[in-house]
């Protein structure tokens, strides 16, 4: 993947822009966030689903499960 960096020269004004390919850190850090975004979801998606089921509110899971 290519990244765009822009630079800002804060006494000319001046912008510089630059492409490059990402780093293999960089490429590992946004497949992460990419996975831990898809597994967020599909909890959210699992949870509603229980929630619907059960016939209760998120609200009132929690109180059934102690939470504040």
């Amino acid at each position: 993947m290519k990244i765009i960096e822009k630079y800002v020269d804060v006494q000319t004004g001046e912008e510089t822009i630059t492409e490059r390919d990402e780093t293999i850190q960089e490429e590992s850090s946004r497949l992460e966030l990419i996975a831990l975004q898809a597994e967020t979801e599909s909890n959210a998606t699992i949870r509603q689903a229980l929630l619907t089921r059960l016939g209760i509110t998120e609200e009132e899971a929690r109180i059934l499960l102690g939470g504040n």
